[in-house]
């Protein structure tokens, strides 16, 4: 298949044809939720993954600041993919594309081997580096007072606890360290049963345990064993537990309104689930 049979911009193809002389699209892999188009894609006799964005898209930016400047340490060893070409003015990424199968659905997603494998590499990818940051609570506290805002379907009763408790939050400095934002099976590749990993689009300067809470919702509450070995592989639990109550808080607030948004019904229902147990913890 054509780039001109895909659907994206003109400008995209352009560079596209330029990056990748005479590439075939040989799948369409986007999820579907945002205007992010996900590409497997052959050029030369290589594969490529091929993402591009439009222009109010926040991942896009993100993911190319992980490249550009934060995932080396994962590219050496294979473990993420090597960015082979980028164009900010049309937002398209280029990446080496990474063999074998997601884990997301397979019998490896709920593999203790890999969730130990998956906190020895995030361990790697977090002590590049660690700094102080005052503000960062602050922006993460005010973007939840506006997401509660915004639209949404919070129950009237819940959306009132959660103001309340709100309103006790004082901000203080954090440690922020390099995190992937979405760490999870839904990104996680097995090749061979060793872990790779997938989609930095929402690579940030965050606590440690922010990668943590979506395996803690989705993994950990159900089966310990995964938690057990993701920390085994981690080296220590990077999760201090008033930090942690606030963080999940603040998560559950964010998934339930982002997917409202996007009209992912089980993502938001999801959101309203995490939102009720975090309250929990006040």
């Amino acid at each position: 298949m054509g780039w001109g049979a895909v659907g994206i911009e003109d400008a995209q193809v352009r560079f596209l044809e330029h990056a990748l002389p005479g590439s075939r699209v040989l799948a369409d892999e986007s999820w579907g939720l945002l205007d992010t188009r996900v590409f497997h894609v052959r050029a030369g006799g290589r594969e490529y993954t091929v993402k591009t964005s439009g222009p109010t898209n926040s991942h896009f930016a993100r993911e190319l600041r992980a490249h550009r400047g934060w995932t080396d340490v994962l590219v050496r060893d294979g473990t993420t993919s090597a960015l082979v070409a980028a164009d900010p003015d049309t937002r398209v990424l280029v990446l080496d594309r990474i063999p074998g199968h997601l884990a997301l659905g397979s019998e490896d997603e709920s593999s203790p081997d890999l969730h130990h494998q998956a906190g020895r590499v995030l361990r790697r990818f977090h002590d590049q580096c660690a700094r102080p940051d005052p503000d960062l609570l602050i922006a993460e506290h005010a973007k939840a007072l506006a997401a509660l805002d915004a639209d949404h379907r919070i129950d009237p009763d819940l959306l009132a606890r959660t103001r309340r408790v709100l309103r006790d939050f004082i901000p203080d400095t954090v440690t922020v360290v390099p995190t992937h934002g979405d760490w999870h099976p839904r990104n996680w590749i097995v090749d061979h049963g060793r872990l790779h990993v997938i989609d930095f689009g929402r690579f940030a300067l965050r606590p440690a345990a922010t990668d943590c809470t979506r395996l803690a919702v989705l993994y950990w509450a159900g089966d310990p064993a995964l938690e057990e070995a993701f920390l085994d592989g981690y080296g220590t639990d990077p999760r201090d537990p008033d930090a942690w109550r606030w963080q999940q808080l603040r998560e559950a607030i964010g998934t339930a309104v982002w997917a409202h948004a996007v009209r992912d019904d089980a993502f938001e229902a999801q959101g309203l689930s995490m939102l009720r147990d975090a309250l929990a913890a006040f």
